[in-house]
């Protein structure tokens, strides 16, 4: 499965050939669908006029603009290719790209490339952005600095539709996430609900109060104790910890170094595979 992730947006999970690049591509309009409906801003992409292009920026995989040409003279460019672009100082500072402005572009690391990628993908101030793995082969302080800029683009009111390897990437910047399997969504939601009804259970731990067998508590017979701390995992978490809590209130007792750890969005996946692997098997 490999996910979608978007700001303002639904963001997913597709496995290898589930159809992930095909859908993407209709939707910005390169591609022709065999059948079905497609609407993006309203429009149907295998019509849309030149207006319509104007409203949506894209970031391919691959950038490939013109390495001897400068970050500044390579926006001035774009920018002409659009109707009402941004100015080109404020999407160069908003890329964090201030420093590199008068530099080739065959010089930047490919950090600073994607950077410049996503530069491209705003000049046009667009609505939507298509962003297609844009961290894929980055290390993790460049993984880093492209989350700050697309977390960004929410505060500029933009809708992102993001591609990814890295389910952490779709936690962490997505507003919504769409999991699709063979072409079907098998799971959407916000990233903190999708743990409900896949398995993927909420863990409740807490050091396990002197004097008392787990028995004694709430939960206890599914509790286990690791290292002095009671442990249990639950598919229905908040049942458990309001009788966990309402019963040490009754009891005098602190529940000590008291966490709960929810489910991953590694876990979710992993939980979906797992049970619909289980369910094809024979």
């Amino acid at each position: 499965m490999r996910p979608f992730a978007g700001c303002r947006c639904t963001s997913g999970a597709v496995p290898n050939g589930a159809g992930k690049t095909t859908t993407v591509e209709i939707l910005e309009g390169f591609r022709r669908r065999d059948g079905g409906d497609v609407r993006v801003l309203g429009v149907d992409p295998e019509r849309g006029d030149r207006a319509w292009r104007a409203q949506i920026g894209i970031v391919l995989q691959e950038g490939q603009a013109q390495a001897n040409l400068t970050v500044r003279e390579t926006l001035e460019l774009w920018s002409s290719y659009y109707p009402r672009p941004k100015p080109i100082a404020e999407t160069i500072a908003l890329v964090g790209l201030e420093a590199k402005a008068d530099d080739r572009i065959g010089r930047l690391s490919g950090g600073q490339r994607r950077r410049l990628d996503v530069g491209l993908a705003l000049i046009g101030d667009p609505e939507l952005i298509f962003l297609d793995e844009p961290t894929t082969g980055f290390d993790p302080v460049a993984r880093r600095a492209a989350w700050s800029v697309i977390a960004g683009l929410r505060e500029l009111g933009k809708t992102v539709l993001l591609t990814t390897h890295y389910l952490d990437e779709a936690q962490e910047l997505a507003d919504r996430v769409a999991i699709i399997k063979a072409g079907v969504i098998v799971a959407e939601g916000t990233p903190g609900s999708l743990g409900a009804g896949t398995g993927a259970v909420t863990e409740i731990s807490f050091v396990a109060p002197p004097g008392l067998a787990l028995s004694e508590i709430p939960g206890g017979a599914a509790m286990q104790l690791v290292g002095g701390v009671a442990v249990v995992r639950s598919e229905l978490p908040t049942r458990l910890l309001a009788e966990l809590c309402g019963w040490a209130d009754a009891q005098g007792i602190e529940l000590e170094r008291l966490e709960v750890t929810r489910p991953t969005l590694e876990d979710v996946y992993l939980a979906l595979v797992e049970s619909r692997d289980e369910a094809s098997v024979p």
